[in-house]
């Protein structure tokens, strides 16, 4: 099978490679960074060689730096111009110092490695190669990418969202993100056809990550707690986090529930922000609330898949879906947060950075026309926000200076470039 390109990351790749000599890409299992390794086009490199960080001989070669150069150089040749690709690296012992004497000693060696995240993983990077690096974040498919996997003759329509004529050549699109919702968008579930298929791998994938991989950090008599844990952040996405009631409901004491939130952090299966403040007395809480990375692995969690019109929670899905959106067009030094006062007043995100100060309202609604949005337009002049918007199931206008959007489009909302409208 061809490799599906995700050019995003392949052009961060190559814009970060002509300031520092190493890219690192983390995330979760699955989401697809060996393929965006593979894909990069190494013909602008001398030369390149990919090498498993799993594999034991790998580990050997790294063991003494004289050797490694040795290896590379038979390779890549005696001045090391070339591409150097590491998949998994963190299964290398000292692979952060070896790599900084390479590129310290080799001007013109790059190197690109791969890693899923762990405990430790980030920080040591960030340590021990400062100003040598650059970490990016790999997240499962947004819906764009997901149609190029799985439909991308519907990608075209994407962008006649705010033309009421192309209302009949959006239900396909519709159809496609309903089912985006429910399975999410790790690329292998995105190709593989029909929802049997889909449940399937999720399961696999559940099985073999969260089960496995994950359950490597959690003490083995935490493990029931773990599991109840799990499954109590799976069933309340976009909520708060009450720390009292997890304790409570998974029997874990508060330490470490905690610990195991971080954990879950920083193995890419859960997303926590943090409430935005002006004013202090106002807000109601420091309390986080939770998300997850990939819908499809919370709805196996949760064991629903059902279709998005007849469930409960589908209002929540969406929130978190736009949330993912945001997080994946967010920009450096961005940061996404929600609002909420004693007095009642909610703003799912607000996001606030050099560039935006942009504040975001998710509804799972159909709209005919436009309709007012008191507590957002408020927030926005006491906050002095840039832009307001709505995502929704289906409209596409401006009243008020607020913005409707499609959900399917919620990929643009940090766009730099302004979006049509009715």
């Amino acid at each position: 099978m061809d490799l599906i390109l995700r050019k995003d990351y392949i052009d961060r790749i190559n814009e970060a490679f002509e300031a520092l000599p190493i890219v690192v890409l983390i995330g979760a299992r699955q989401v697809g960074k060996t393929s965006i390794m593979q894909s990069l086009d190494t013909s602008a490199f001398q030369a390149s060689v990919m090498l498993i960080g799993q594999d034991t001989e790998v580990a050997e070669v790294f063991d003494r730096q004289s050797s490694l150069e040795m290896y590379l150089s038979a390779t890549l040749g005696p001045s090391l111009d070339g591409l150097l690709m590491i998949d998994e690296f963190q299964f290398i012992p000292h692979v952060s110092t070896r790599l900084k004497l390479l590129v310290d000693k080799y001007p013109h060696l790059k190197v690109l490695c791969s890693g899923s995240s762990s405990l430790d993983i980030q920080r040591n990077v960030e340590e021990s190669l400062a100003g040598r690096v650059r970490v990016i974040e790999v997240l499962s498919l947004s819906f764009r990418e997901y149609l190029r996997f799985c439909d991308a003759d519907q990608l075209r329509f994407l962008d006649l969202a705010s033309n009421a004529d192309a209302e009949p050549l959006l239900r396909r699109v519709q159809d496609r993100y309903q089912e985006y919702l429910v399975f999410g968008g790790l690329p292998r579930v995105a190709l593989a056809v029909g929802a049997e298929q889909k449940i399937s791998l999720l399961n696999d994938i559940n099985k073999t990550y969260l089960m496995n991989d994950v359950r490597r950090y959690v003490a083995n008599e935490h493990v029931v707690g773990f599991t109840r844990l799990l499954r109590l952040l799976s069933a309340g996405i976009g909520n708060l986090v009450n720390i009292d009631e997890l304790c409570r409901h998974s029997q874990l004491t508060r330490n470490v529930v905690e610990n195991y939130l971080t954990l879950l952090q920083q193995m890419y299966i859960i997303k926590l922000i943090e409430p935005f403040f002006s004013n202090k007395r106002k807000t109601i809480t420091k309390m986080r609330k939770v998300y997850f990375c990939d819908l499809g692995l919370r709805n196996i969690l949760n064991n629903t898949f059902n279709d998005m019109i007849y469930r409960t929670d589908s209002g929540a899905v969406f929130e978190n879906e736009v949330l993912l959106e945001l997080w994946r067009t967010v920009s450096p030094g961005d940061e996404v947060r929600y609002y909420r006062t004693q007095s009642g007043t909610e703003v799912d995100f607000v996001v606030t950075g050099p560039r935006h100060r942009v504040a975001v309202e998710c509804k799972y609604s159909h709209y005919e026309r436009p309709v007012s949005m008191a507590a957002l337009s408020t927030f926005g002049r006491e906050h002095n926000m840039d832009a307001l918007w709505v995502a929704n199931i289906d409209l596409t206008a401006t009243h008020k200076g607020v913005r409707f959007i499609h959900g399917f489009n919620s990929s643009l909302i940090l766009s730099p470039e302004p979006i049509a409208a009715d």
